[in-house]
């Protein structure tokens, strides 16, 4: 009957809900078991021990922890930022801002003008979100760019500054000053000609005329005296310098070691400004004077508007800072100077006196040569490791010298003040005199010279029309004079005519050049032009 009917029994039933029919057991059914293997058991417990282990978390290690602690401080940023944004956007960036108001306008104009970008972006991308993040891509970017720009070759190493020991001759000043001088060529007794130079900043008494020959100063019969000027090298700072006491500084120097009549004045770049003091305040010691590249003050108030923003216009803008923090900040400085040449590490000359090289300049920098001596000279200019001399410096190129340029201009000078000096006048011609400067003034100017521009030689050539302006083609600031062997001999000739040696006592005293010589030759070429 039931197998008519097709009805499973109860065990089939049971099965198929279990859908396993092999691991049951039914009453009254046996089945075999496999044989007991103790090893078997034994890892079978081991794995499950281990199982039951692996459930447990591991310990945070430290890094972990690191990660996770920038990642909450990211996360704060982050919302902070935001909130600095919401408060900029309900504060400062309204229509009623005073921001809003003077920069809105200009804004608008300038990003007007650069709407056109906008159709390099995708349509999707909102461009006040997608051009910061373009920026600052572009800014990465270039720094990676300038990170790898040697190509794999590792930058030179960079040279310490080292102490030298003391090497200069001194003497004393009136005032109780220790002057440090050095003197090459010819000896006191047989020098036909003195030359005195004051160096320029950042320089030494080691300068001179670099790279000058002992031989063609002997064949010259030239004496050549350099020395520090105050706080640097080896001279003892001075409390209140100005360019009038750096005149009789010179004077002083020139009476102390022999110098018994007349002496030049050579000046360079910015030491040209205590040759042009020399001029004014001591013009009766001086036989003439030979400056190259000269440097004049960058404020002079007889400067046209035109020759102000010319020589403005040429210089790069860390240049500019520094003589605008040499007037205005002075002090302010002492914190360039010490992250450059007082940092203890030597670097590139137009790096540290912040100037542009024609190119003949930066060949001639670039020489082991002129490398040696720039380091050299130096070492020996900041010996003191102190800032207030260079500060000093910079700010009496720029400050009031107590003169002008004209003021050296040799004018004929009449004294009608007063009652005496017109009732003279009335019965009798009034008495005048020759005023200025009455020596040769020569200057030579290199027409690629970056550091002094053009139009501060035309001032110089506008204000001292007596000057003998000699232009130099393709010449630098740097390459006439350093280091140029026939430079050096043009100079002297222009100067001196033809070389006769040193000085015979017994026959050519009589050839120095005197100071009545030069009034002589003054009046006569005065009355000559008239």
């Amino acid at each position: 009957m039931a197998e008519v009917r097709g009805v499973d029994t109860w065990r089939e039933e049971l099965a198929s809900l279990l859908e396993d029919t092999s691991g049951l057991l039914y009453a009254g059914e046996t089945t075999s078991l496999p044989p007991f293997n103790e090893a078997e058991s034994t890892e079978a417990v081991a794995g499950i021990v281990e199982s039951g282990n692996e459930m447990e978390p591991p310990p945070e290690t430290l890094k972990e922890q690191m990660t996770e602690f920038l990642k909450s401080w990211c996360e704060m940023l982050l919302e902070l930022g935001r909130g600095c944004k919401d408060i900029l956007q309900q504060t400062v960036v309204t229509e009623d801002s005073f921001i809003v108001q003077k920069l809105g306008g200009p804004v608008s104009k300038v990003s007007g003008r650069l709407r056109f970008l906008n159709e390099y972006l995708p349509e999707d991308r909102d461009p006040v979100h997608a051009w910061p993040v373009i920026f600052f891509v572009f800014i990465l970017a270039l720094s990676a760019l300038n990170l790898n720009g040697h190509g794999g070759v590792a930058p030179p190493p960079v040279k310490k500054v080292v102490v030298h020991p003391p090497s200069a001759s001194k003497i004393q000043l009136p005032d109780g000053r220790r002057l440090a001088y050095r003197e090459i060529g010819v000896p006191a007794d047989e020098a036909r000609f003195s030359i005195i130079a004051p160096h320029s900043f950042l320089s030494s008494r080691l300068a001179g005329i670099p790279g000058v020959k002992i031989s063609l100063l002997e064949e010259f019969g030239i004496r050549l005296v350099t020395y520090d000027l105050p706080g640097f090298g080896e001279s003892d700072p001075h409390p209140s310098r100005n360019l009038n006491s750096s005149a009789f500084d010179m004077l002083h120097l020139a009476e102390a070691v022999g110098v018994n009549d007349k002496f030049w004045v050579l000046g360079y770049s910015s030491g040209s400004m205590h040759a042009w003091a020399a001029l004014r305040y001591v013009p009766h010691k001086i036989a003439g004077a030979a400056m190259v590249a000269p440097m004049i003050n960058p404020y002079e108030p007889s400067m046209t508007k035109e020759e102000m923003r010319s020589i403005w216009g040429e210089w790069l803008p860390r240049r500019k800072l520094m003589y605008y923090l040499a007037r205005r900040l002075p002090k302010l400085q002492s914190f360039f100077y010490r992250r450059s040449f007082l940092s203890g590490k030597h670097g590139r000359i137009d790096k540290w006196m912040s100037l542009s090289l024609g190119r003949r300049d930066e060949v001639l920098t670039q020489g082991a040569t002129f490398e040696d001596f720039w380091h050299r000279d130096v070492e020996e200019s900041i010996r003191q490791g102190n800032t207030k001399p260079f500060i000093e410096e910079a700010f009496l190129l720029v400050s009031n010298w107590g003169f002008s340029l004209a003021d050296l201009q040799v004018q004929r000078k009449c004294y009608r003040r007063g009652i005496f000096p017109w009732l003279r006048f009335l019965y009798s011609k009034a008495e005048c005199e020759l005023a200025g400067f009455l020596g040769p003034i020569h200057i030579w100017r290199g027409m690629d010279d970056k550091a002094v521009p053009p139009a501060m030689m035309d001032h110089i050539s506008r204000v001292l029309p007596g000057a003998i302006m000699h232009k130099l083609p393709n010449e630098g600031h740097f390459s006439y004079f350093f280091f140029c062997d026939e430079c050096h001999r043009q100079i002297f000739s222009t100067l001196f005519g033809s070389p006769q040696g040193p000085l015979n006592q017994a026959t050519d005293k009589g050839d120095i050049f005197s100071e009545g010589d030069v009034e002589e030759q003054s009046i006569a070429s005065d009355s000559t032009e008239k």
